[in-house]
C-alpha cells in the first residue's frame, strides 16, 4: 500500500478482491500516486506524467493516450520502478483498462484480409511465431471467440502489444495498430 501523506494521492473506491494499479508521477513509487480499480477512459486529471507503476492485484492494459488509445502496454502484478520496465517509450499514461478474469478456453481466427477474407487459421494456445505457423505476418482483421488474447507485432512476444477482447476487428485499425503486422498472439491467462 502507499506509504506517504494521504494528501499526496487520490483513491478509486475498491475492496479487497478488486483489481488494483497504482500510478506515480516519479520514479521508485515517489511523488503523487492515483489508485485504480476500474477501467478510466481519461488519467489526465489525475497525474500528468506517470515514471512507475505498482499493479497490485490483477491484469491491465495501459495506454499512452484517452480513450484506450496509442500504444498499449499489458501489466501483471508486480512493480515497475520506471516506464522502460513496461517497455514504454516515454512517461504519457493516459487511460488503462482492467482484464477481467475469464473462465474457460481461448479461441481466435485470424484472416489475411480485411473483413475476414482470404486464408483462415484458428488458434486456441499462443503462437511465438505467426509467420512459422500460417506462413503470413500481415494479418488484416480477426475475430475473438474465447478469452483475452494479446497480438505483438514481433516474434516471441516482442514490440507493440494489442489487447484483442470478445469480438470481430474487420481491420487491423479496429485493434488500434497501424500496420497489419502481427508475429506472435498469447493468451491471457490468470495464473494462481
Amino acid at each position: 500500500m502507499f506509504k506517504g501523506p494521504v494528501s499526496s494521492w487520490i483513491t478509486c473506491a475498491w475492496s479487497a478482491s478488486a483489481l488494483s494499479i497504482i500510478f506515480y508521477e516519479d520514479r521508485n513509487f515517489q511523488g503523487r500516486s492515483y489508485e485504480c480499480s476500474s477501467d478510466c477512459a481519461d488519467l489526465y486529471s489525475h497525474f500528468s506524467r506517470c515514471n512507475s507503476i505498482q499493479v497490485e492485484s490483477g491484469y491491465w492494459m495501459v495506454y499512452e493516450r484517452p480513450n484506450f488509445t496509442g500504444y498499449q502496454y499489458f501489466l501483471n502484478r508486480g512493480e515497475y520502478p520506471d516506464y522502460q520496465r513496461w517497455m514504454g517509450f516515454n512517461d504519457c499514461i493516459r487511460s488503462c483498462r482492467m482484464i477481467p478474469q475469464q473462465q474457460g478456453s481461448h479461441r481466435i481466427r485470424i484472416y489475411v484480409r480485411s473483413d475476414f477474407g482470404g486464408q483462415m487459421m484458428e488458434f486456441t494456445e499462443d503462437c511465438t511465431s505467426i509467420y512459422d505457423r500460417f506462413h503470413y505476418n500481415d494479418i488484416h482483421s480477426c475475430n475473438v471467440l474465447e478469452g483475452y488474447w494479446l497480438f505483438y507485432e514481433h516474434p516471441n512476444y516482442r514490440g507493440r502489444q494489442y489487447l484483442m477482447r470478445s469480438g470481430e476487428y474487420r481491420r487491423y485499425s479496429d485493434w488500434g495498430a497501424v500496420t497489419p503486422r502481427i508475429g506472435s498472439i498469447k493468451r491471457i491467462v490468470y495464473s494462481n
